[in-house]
């Protein structure tokens, strides 16, 4: 069997570099027969007038920074600045290493965005205002708005973020389970920094997963969708929003034949979620496995004839420890193929139909355990095993105030980095007896070198399965201690 490279290239003008010629070829199709189905209109002129006003342009910055670093130590260099170590070496690390401070170069990318309300909230891709310092969005008739972000998701790579104006071209949001494979689509936004570009095609294919997100069912279109293309609009012939564009498929770095799309039925959940919590509500089963006719194409090439009753559907491969499923009664072996009533034939199904869940909300499960159908109802819970809604934390739950440590602490200590506790208040940090004066280095494996970068771990952590900050830090006297803060309101 021959082997391809194929990659999943994130669509960003600022990440590609070489790009393939293409070659334009006219095909001449043969004429449908009169009794075939009448097609839809290839005239797609109102379409792409309505939605190229709300698809705007996004220029990502992150600014140059200051970072210690280590370097291994150069002799010669050392010799000659002072031989006998008579003025000390206080840049001098263990190991023969020495931390100096270098200047990281400004970085810019782009991307797409779609308006999605009149008072200028925008969707776009995670990826695209990752890490971003600052957010530059330009509209259809150039105007430009410095952007904030409201909130993000890794786990299904999409951002809200906000620019204040108002009577904004707001684009209409359409149900994204109502597409047919072989409708015709357009795909807008800003590839390679050509503003205003429009691409056409059809839907390919559904529920499409490509294992790069924690969360996926993409639309799949021929639409081509290139890099800068990622945050803009997939939409149907009526200029409706269906999807947010954000993977090509390539071997090349360019656009190749399939780009993949966030359906508006995920995207609309998470928006909400981020609007009214900062973070997004995820409801969990508790299970892993796969599709059926992936794991029984594994146990065929290991030589098993497996037989589960159907070819179709989630074949569950380990239930986990006081999950919803587990108190369903779920077992390793069974096959999930519906929920509330509706067929599901493959993972992504399921994470498109989670994905509009939260924790508390009950749905029945339908599985096959030895060839036999049951139906049992569940109660979702959410990552940290219960049904209370998440909320992401913030320094404040620490109790505590900070400040960036000193040259001279750096020099005393022969330490690189950290944060200086300068006052501790109720909070978190007292309850765990960190005390005035204390420098945190590293909390959950994390170099913490400025307050953000601690604001940052506080965020992740609190959603996380395991709300707990891991704490790594040194006293004054140069005592080092580790620390355990619970975040969870337990």
């Amino acid at each position: 069997m021959k082997k391809y490279s194929k990659y999943l290239v994130v669509a960003m003008s600022a990440l590609a570099f070489a790009f393939s010629t293409g070659t334009l070829i006219k095909v001449n199709a043969t004429p449908a027969s009169s009794a075939a189905i009448p097609a839809q209109p290839v005239d797609l002129t109102f379409a792409a007038e309505k939605s190229l006003p709300s698809v705007v342009h996004i220029l990502s910055t992150k600014n140059s920074k200051i970072q210690t670093v280590e370097v291994e130590s150069d002799p010669f260099s050392d010799f000659f600045s002072d031989p006998f170590g008579f003025f000390g070496n206080p840049g001098r690390g263990d190991g023969g290493k020495q931390k100096r401070s270098v200047r990281t170069p400004k970085k810019q990318g782009s991307g797409s965005g779609v308006i999605i309300s009149t008072d200028g909230y925008i969707v776009t891709n995670n990826h695209v205002v990752a890490d971003a310092d600052e957010l530059t969005v330009t509209l259809n008739d150039n105007k430009e708005y410095s952007a904030r972000i409201i909130g993000t998701d890794k786990t299904t790579d999409l951002a809200l973020i906000k620019i204040d104006g108002k009577n904004l071209p707001a684009i209409t949001i359409a149900n994204s389970e109502d597409i047919k494979v072989g409708e015709w689509v357009l795909a807008v936004g800003n590839p390679f920094n050509l503003t205003n570009t429009v691409t056409a095609g059809i839907v390919s294919a559904k529920g499409r997963s490509l294992y790069q997100n924690g969360v996926e069912s993409f639309i799949q279109t021929d639409a081509a969708i290139n890099p800068g293309n990622s945050g803009g609009a997939l939409v149907n012939t009526r200029g409706e929003l269906i999807g947010i564009n954000a993977m090509l498929y390539s071997q090349t770095g360019s656009f190749s034949g399939y780009g993949f799309a966030i359906p508006t039925s995920i995207m609309n959940k998470v928006v909400d979620d981020l609007k009214k919590y900062g973070t997004v509500q995820r409801a969990v089963i508790g299970i892993q496995g796969s599709d059926v006719k992936n794991y029984v194409d594994s146990q065929k090439d290991q030589g098993k004839d497996i037989d589960l009753g159907t070819m179709e559907g989630i074949y569950v491969a380990k239930v986990s420890e006081e999950s919803a499923a587990e108190e369903a009664g779920l077992k390793e072996g069974d096959v999930i193929i519906a929920i509330d009533g509706k067929e599901v034939n493959k993972m992504a199904d399921l994470q498109e139909f989670l994905a509009k869940k939260r924790p508390g909300d009950k749905v029945s499960i339908t599985y096959m355990r030895d060839k036999k159908k049951s139906t049992k109802s569940v109660t979702l819970k959410n990552e940290q095993g219960n049904t209370q809604l998440v909320k992401k934390a913030d320094l404040d739950v620490l109790g505590g105030n900070f400040r960036e440590i000193s040259n001279s602490q750096k020099q005393q200590l022969n330490i690189g980095y950290g944060i200086e506790v300068i006052k501790v208040n109720a909070g978190k940090l007292k309850d765990c007896g960190i005390t005035k004066g204390f420098i945190i280095q590293r909390v959950n494996d994390n170099m913490i070198k400025s307050i953000d970068d601690l604001q940052n771990v506080v965020k992740e952590a609190s959603t996380s399965k395991d709300p707990v900050l891991y704490v790594q830090g040194i006293y004054p006297t140069g005592k080092k201690a580790y620390f355990a803060i619970p975040l969870d309101e337990n």
